[in-house]
């Protein structure tokens, strides 16, 4: 379990690096859920995501040896723009796995960058293969299943507790997760009196089953969410998620896309799914909790084309 003491650390790490994203007020957003709504921009962050931070911290902590073997991590798509832009900046040689299901704009994003992109036909094959890969030598810069980067995530749950007013629910998108570990480990140290609520989407469900089951499992997965789409989750966000979370809900893919939706129209936001799950999510917790909430959003991420949501907006008849 990491501690309110290891997240500073990485704050300290990485400032100067990434961008201390804002944390606003959203009347859009209020006026649709009929609550005080704020979100927390990581959308803006470089690279388009809150990866940025955990690659960060990951990259920064490495060893000369470590460097100089180069680096290979696995994603859907964010985590390797991160890793591949980051070790850019560093002069590591980076090799990014991703399934063919990744966005096609994350593999250019992560060439561009100068990082070796490898595909295999499943999100399972990808992990793998970066498995084989670091069999081989090369340093593995994992997704989640690092307390570095949990920490490095969990720099977005501390700058949310400062500057947020004041809060009774948050909810926070979950794939491996490490960013939700994270975020529940600052928000716990900062403000415990605030309930946090996962959201994965059907067909990426990797947390919820885990959940159920009482540790880590594999999964199948659907949905076309392939940012949140994780073959299993580790002991280590199983850990950090079943003791500092109040509960993960499941929305399906075509809620997901309508909140992404939702977000261009009433936030002026463009989102990608794995942020736009959100909003069906906050309806349910607004149900259960009552009146008196006051929401905080974690925007997690808008590496999404207008091609690739106008896409998925058709194919489930939202258009």
């Amino acid at each position: 379990m990491i501690g309110i003491s290891d997240i500073e650390a990485a704050a300290d790490l990485i400032a100067g690096r990434v961008i201390r994203t804002p944390t606003v007020p959203s009347p859009g957003l209020t006026a649709l859920l009929g609550v005080p709504v704020t979100a927390k921009l990581e959308l803006l962050q470089r690279t388009g995501s809150f990866k940025s931070r955990g690659a960060t911290a990951k990259l920064l902590s490495l060893s000369e040896a470590e460097r100089a073997a180069g680096v290979v991590a696995v994603s859907g798509g964010n985590h390797g723009i991160a890793v591949a832009h980051m070790a850019g900046a560093l002069h590591v040689k980076a090799t990014i796995v991703m399934p063919r299901s990744a966005p096609a704009r994350a593999v250019r994003i992560a060439e561009a960058a100068g990082a070796s992109v490898r595909l295999t036909d499943t999100m399972d094959g990808a992990f793998q293969l970066v498995g084989r890969l670091r069999d081989e030598g090369l340093t593995l810069v994992h997704p989640f299943d690092d307390p570095l980067v949990v920490a490095g995530q969990g720099t977005v749950g501390l700058e949310f507790a400062e500057d947020a007013g004041d809060l009774t629910d948050v909810l926070v998108s979950i794939g491996g997760g490490g960013l939700i570990s994270g975020v529940a480990a600052a928000l716990r140290a900062r403000r415990p009196g605030v309930r946090i609520w996962g959201v994965e989407t059907e067909g990426a469900e990797a947390m919820s089953r885990a959940l159920a089951a009482g540790g880590p499992v594999p999964v199948d997965l659907s949905s076309v969410v392939s940012t949140l789409s994780a073959p299993a989750v580790s002991e280590l966000t199983y850990a950090h998620v079943s003791e500092l979370v109040d509960e993960v809900l499941v929305v399906p893919d075509r809620e997901a896309v309508a909140g992404t939706l939702d977000f261009a129209e009433h936030a002026k936001l463009w989102t990608e799914p794995a942020a736009g799950c959100l909003l069906p999510a906050a309806r349910r917790v607004l149900e259960r909790v009552g009146e008196g909430a006051r929401l905080g959003l974690v925007v997690c991420g808008g590496n999404a084309t207008t091609g690739d949501v106008l896409g998925w907006a058709e194919r489930f008849g939202l258009r």
